[in-house]
């Protein structure tokens, strides 16, 4: 794909966002509470009370994440064959091994990476590669390849949690397709958690009061939506009581993501039974001027961004808070090996994830390593060696106390990697 088609592509996708971002799920919802943000969404689950795992944070990176840039594999020389300008130097690589080598842009994680509560797994992929935007993203959040299912994977394991509250699954911002969280639960929409609010409510309109009563003797189906809204404004009214202050000498970056965590730990301290929550963050479609590994050039920035932000939500939560937090992130797919003529690179395949939390046992990269050589390659890209499934598969099973993950992803194996220590 072209860059000027991939272009072409993002600006359908942002159209498709801006029809489905606000309602598929979440209905009355996203209309009657006030919305704002652009480029970022969250989506929170909230968990019954017997839930008893992990709080799990999934970060969905844009636009097609260089896991080659940031998880560079700087022991094979076919990587520096590949990209003789843009490839990350030996000597700029921080953490990782004689293999691998951390982007400098991800230096504020670094030291959860030497306590071990950060790690990575590289050549990961989908088993219906598309180098498409929109069909890889509808893949990765449906992640049911080869089935008839139609609903978003953290739906289907909320279903396993029995989460049944007025805040069962809430999206902030409005910029990413209801998949994840799309099926049987509904979803109240929110830019963020003060400004989750009825659009002109005031002690002279009481307009929850009003809708309350307007739908009071509605069918089901027509009062569900509205009626749900109106229980969320209500569970989230003791969080937005008090301002809130991050712990610890936390400091997130003012940024649509660092806004977005600050959130998070926000619920996840208020204890509110947050089951789920799902990030999701853009700009990684670097067709060209990915730039070298220094500050000013864009995948440096980008990455530093991110990190600053994770980093944070780490810092803000404490080391108590994050043993029962694992963070997780996604693309719907990596980049070409080779860079082009822009010095950039295209679509492609194979890609890293990352994982943090007080359960991961990090400080190391996982998976199998298919090499660059030309022979190893698959239509020019990383070979994936591991569905991002099973990955995820061990989190669930480890961290989240499921036992099967038939429900969640079919006929899905979770991977035996060890990344996690299984919850006491």
């Amino acid at each position: 794909m072209t860059a000027q088609a991939c272009c072409d592509e993002n600006k359908k996708l942002l159209t498709r966002r801006g029809v489905l971002g606000r309602g598929l799920a979440a209905g009355a919802a996203g209309a009657l509470a006030g919305l704002v943000g652009e480029g970022l969404s969250t989506r929170l689950a909230y968990a019954a009370e017997g839930y008893t795992g992990d709080t799990l944070v999934v970060l969905s990176l844009r636009g097609g994440f260089d896991g080659l840039s940031a998880i560079a594999p700087i022991g094979d020389p076919d990587y520096y064959k590949a990209r003789p300008t843009i490839a990350l130097p030996k000597s700029q690589a921080i953490g990782g091994n004689s293999m691998f080598g951390l982007h400098p842009g991800l230096a504020p994680l670094l030291p959860m990476w030497k306590n071990g509560s950060l790690a990575a797994v590289h050549a990961v992929g989908q088993p219906n590669p598309t180098r498409s935007h929109f069909a890889a993203m509808e893949e990765m959040e449906r992640a049911a390849a080869g089935t008839s299912l139609r609903s978003g994977w953290l739906d289907r394991m909320l279903g396993l949690t029995g989460a049944t509250g007025p805040l069962a699954a809430v999206a902030m911002g409005n910029a990413m397709p209801a998949r994840l969280f799309g099926g049987a639960f509904s979803d109240v929409s929110m830019a963020s958690v003060d400004g989750f609010t009825l659009a002109g409510e005031s002690a002279n309109r009481p307009m929850a009061a009003s809708l309350r009563k307007m739908y009071a003797t509605a069918p089901g189906l027509l009062a569900g939506p509205a009626l749900a809204a109106d229980a969320a404004l209500t569970a989230t009214t003791g969080v937005r009581a008090t301002a809130y202050a991050p712990a610890n000498g936390a400091a997130y970056p003012a940024t649509p993501l660092g806004n977005a965590l600050e959130d998070v730990a926000r619920l996840i301290k208020a204890k509110v039974g947050l089951a789920a929550a799902a990030v999701d963050s853009g700009d990684w479609d670097m067709h060209e001027g990915l730039g070298t590994a220094v500050k000013g050039q864009r995948m440096y920035d980008n990455l530093l961004e991110t990190s600053t932000a994770l980093a944070a939500f780490a810092a803000d939560l404490g080391p108590a808070g994050m043993a029962s937090v694992t963070v997780v992130t996604v693309s719907e797919f990596g980049r070409r090996v080779a860079e082009n003529a822009s010095r950039g690179v295209d679509h492609g395949h194979g890609n890293a994830m990352l994982l943090m939390g007080g359960g991961v046992r990090g400080g190391t990269v996982y998976g199998t390593w298919p090499g660059l050589a030309a022979g190893a390659l698959v239509a020019g890209d990383l070979a994936a060696t591991t569905d991002y499934r099973a990955v995820i598969g061990e989190i669930l099973q480890k961290r989240c106390g499921f036992g099967s993950l038939a429900e969640v992803f079919p006929e899905v194996t979770p991977a035996s990697f060890g990344l996690a220590a299984a919850r006491s």
